[in-house]
């Protein structure tokens, strides 16, 4: 089966994680880092997700899995040692209309979770849809490698250029050898070194837009 690719924004959104263990401990991390509302229904819960519960940035319902945890639930995690408890969710959350996802069970999933490699708002996903998480998640470390600090400075760099060359009112077409020009260019080379003098005058010399650049 191949799943269709897709970052999805969870803003404010209700997610649901069924089970308090160590695997449920990282999906809650990355949904709050995403902005979620996150709920988690477990007896038990690991010390940093109890944690989480007494800064009150989850909610923590302590019991067995009940269906009417789901309701309201835009994405659902079943994230337990039980094969029965998640096949329960994986039903359950359908029947809602809720995405779902259960920890390496993917024929019982909606979508499935890549592997990921973060440099800031640049995120490089990987998946073998399901097949092999120890390759994904092998090959999520060479790209980790291979993608490093300078990758994040340069996509928020990026993001500001942009903004200040669309607000200048260009044709979309001209706009766009713009940026080509900036990302084909030696820049990257020049963060690396932190030659942030030649950075500017370089976006200068390419676009015309005259920008503050370096780290904060």
């Amino acid at each position: 089966m191949r799943y269709y690719p897709i970052f999805l924004d969870i803003t404010g959104k209700l997610c649901v994680v069924v089970g308090g263990g160590a695997v449920a401990e990282r999906k809650v991390g990355v949904l709050l880092d995403c902005g979620a509302r996150v709920e988690v229904v477990a007896d038990r819960l690991t010390p940093a997700l109890e944690a989480l519960k007494q800064e009150g940035r989850i909610v923590h319902h302590d019991e067995a899995y009940q269906a009417r945890r789901l309701s309201g639930a835009f994405l659902v995690i079943g994230a337990t040692d039980s094969g029965a408890v998640n096949e329960a969710v994986s039903c359950d959350a359908r029947a809602l209309g809720a995405l779902v996802n259960i920890v390496d069970h993917p024929e019982r999933c909606g979508f499935v979770l890549p592997s990921v490699a973060a440099r800031g708002d640049l995120v490089i996903a990987v998946s073998t849809s399901g097949r092999s998480p120890a390759l994904a998640k092998r090959l999520r470390a060479e790209l980790a490698a291979r993608y490093g600090p300078e990758y994040d400075l340069l996509t928020g760099l990026l993001g500001r250029l942009r903004e200040e060359v669309i607000a200048a009112g260009r044709p979309a077409g001209e706009n766009r050898e713009l940026f080509e020009a900036v990302v084909d260019s030696d820049i990257l080379e020049h963060i690396r070194a932190g030659r942030w003098g030649e950075v500017k005058a370089l976006i200068k010399r390419l676009t015309g837009v005259e920008m503050e650049v370096g780290p904060k």
